[in-house]
């Protein structure tokens, strides 16, 4: 039970901290919830048979292989996880009434990845114990919300512009694009010092995150 906690706790601050930054319509948490639990179940469930297929199609067998590593983090981790958040959002969420300004874009991506995250997260606590828990609060999740924000940022655009498919592509990119960056860095941990340039990805994703989240905050369509 304790290891449950540490799994959950970290995914439950950043989903209370996206809430509470919505500042002007909130969502009904009923909604939150519900986009929650398709991250947890849906989202993984996409995800797993993206991963047989990639295996099938296309197997990376040398650990120590750069190439391989890089389409592994891009093109099988990056890209199925990613896209199948993307889904969701796009054809459940996107498609909602309550989605009615651009920041509800990145409310309910990150309401996705939280739940995918968390599904994850759990799996990796029970096996790694405390320790595993404690780095992962501080790295996988953040990381996992931050490319929830900078999907749902162009995602919310989307919503409201004439360039719906350019925009939600774009979502879909830069998330693959910094979900790639961050797993390629770890995955070639073969190579002494280079684990950094996750963090350094991760920052400038958090950074940017930080960025779009107050863009879309001054244009809210009920801002007073």
């Amino acid at each position: 039970m304790n290891l449950l906690l540490f799994a959950i706790a970290p995914i439950l601050i950043v989903m209370l901290y996206i809430y509470f930054k919505d500042k002007y319509e909130k969502e009904p948490k009923r909604l939150l919830l519900l986009n929650f639990f398709l991250g947890a179940v849906v989202s993984i469930l996409i995800t797993t048979i993206m991963y047989f297929v990639f295996d099938i199609v296309l197997p990376l067998t040398n650990k120590t292989s750069i190439a391989q590593q890089f389409i592994k983090a891009f093109f099988v981790v990056g890209f199925s996880e990613e896209l199948s958040k993307y889904l969701i959002v796009r054809y459940y969420s996107q498609k909602h009434k309550e989605f009615n300004e651009p920041f509800d874009g990145i409310v309910y991506a990150v309401m996705v990845s939280m739940g995918f995250a968390a599904t994850e997260n759990i799996f990796y606590v029970l096996e790694g114990g405390v320790e595993t828990a404690v780095l992962r609060a501080f790295t996988a999740v953040p990381a996992h919300a931050t490319f929830g924000v900078l999907m749902g940022y162009f995602m919310g655009k989307a919503k409201f512009s004439n360039h719906k498919i350019v925009l939600n592509l774009a979502g879909l990119f830069l998330a693959v694009l910094f979900h790639g960056a961050y797993d390629f860095f770890l995955f070639i941990n073969f190579i002494p010092g280079v684990w950094v340039g996750a963090f350094i990805s991760l920052f400038i994703g958090v950074l940017l995150s930080r960025k779009a989240m107050k863009v879309h905050l001054l244009n809210s369509h009920f801002k007073v």
